[in-house]
């Protein structure tokens, strides 16, 4: 597996749906995804992307600093670090809050606001993570783009995204579901998409992970993180010396390889651990501890409480209730 599918895979992302909204020039709202609005979907969301895919029409796009961007129809825009950002027919328009138009409760929104103009129609969701490390969205800009149909099977894509917001917005049973799954695959082609076009300068996870000795040493680490790992196994496995290893890791990824493994290790077990899937001492040995103690200690260290504490406090409700129920049977 490579590393990109692999942090992924760990990470967990969770994708909802939580408006169906048509919108007619003149509009401007500024907002973005609340960890509360979506705790229904997910316990503890540590990440939380916010995505507007445009059905129909067009709108214009920024968040505070930044330059804006123009979205047309049967294309995704990601907020990655979900901040704060304007969607708008036009920058002369002032925004309001998105929350003072956008009614609270459960289930998809129906949202029809503006001045009457050209119509613009989008579905708004997130992509969701209860992990606290997530490489990929803090090595993602502010704003991620997508043309849909310019994408591999895109066309096919874009009408099965258009069809599910149709049945949407009739209430259809599943549509959500639809989106949702939609949404998760058209992120993971947005992030492959950015990767292509990084200039050769740039540092950070996914440049690392176009860099062939490093993208390589990445791979080896995720298919085998248990094994016993040294800078200068890395290093050879990639036909580099350890000093020019360890220097193009260290400038593309901000850390030394072997503190990079550990975090890695880390965010596997508490992946292990949230599944509720072995015991602790066989966690340990997957990957790459020799001992419970040790484990227990660096895992402390890491994550701010001992594997056992930080498996109650990660399992989910109906698990507890389970274990409540047993004990008290």
């Amino acid at each position: 597996m490579d590393a990109l599918s692999d942090v992924l895979r760990v990470v967990r992302l969770t994708g909802g749906v939580f408006l169906d909204a048509r919108f007619t020039a003149p509009w401007s709202v500024v907002g973005r995804v609340e960890p509360e609005e979506i705790r229904a979907f997910i316990d503890n969301p540590q990440h939380v992307i916010g995505f507007h895919y445009v059905v129909a029409g067009r709108m214009i796009v920024c968040v505070p600093g930044g330059q804006p961007i123009e979205v047309k129809a049967g294309e995704i825009v990601l907020t990655p670090r979900n901040d704060m950002h304007i969607l708008t027919s036009s920058p002369e328009v002032m925004p309001i809050s998105a929350g003072a138009i956008v009614g609270e409760g459960a289930g998809i929104g129906q949202l029809e606001y503006g001045g009457g103009g050209a119509e613009t129609r989008m579905v708004c969701g997130y992509l969701g993570s209860d992990a606290r490390d997530n490489p990929v969205v803090t090595a993602l800009p502010p704003l991620l783009t997508l043309n849909v149909a310019a994408t591999p099977g895109g066309a096919c894509i874009a009408q099965s995204f258009a069809f599910a917001a149709q049945q949407l917005a009739e209430g259809a049973v599943g549509a959500s579901t639809i989106i949702s799954k939609l949404s998760e695959l058209m992120f993971v082609e947005a992030v492959r998409r950015h990767i292509e076009q990084l200039p050769p300068e740039q540092t950070g996870w996914l440049a690392g992970l176009r860099d062939p000795a490093i993208g390589k040493a990445l791979a080896l680490l995720h298919t085998e993180p248990g094994r016993d790992w040294t800078a200068e196994g890395l290093a050879d496995a990639v036909h580099l010396s350890r000093s020019a290893f360890a220097e193009r890791f260290s400038a593309l990824l901000g850390q030394p390889p072997m503190r990079y493994l550990t975090n890695w290790r880390m965010q596997l077990a508490a992946h292990r651990l949230r599944e509720q899937r072995g015991t602790i001492s066989q966690i340990a040995f997957d990957v790459g501890y020799e001992s419970e103690a040790a484990f227990t200690r660096a895992f402390r260290r890491e994550m701010g409480a001992p594997p056992a504490t930080w498996r109650k406090q990660a399992a989910p409700v109906d698990q507890l209730e389970i274990r409540i129920a047993s004990s008290n049977a």
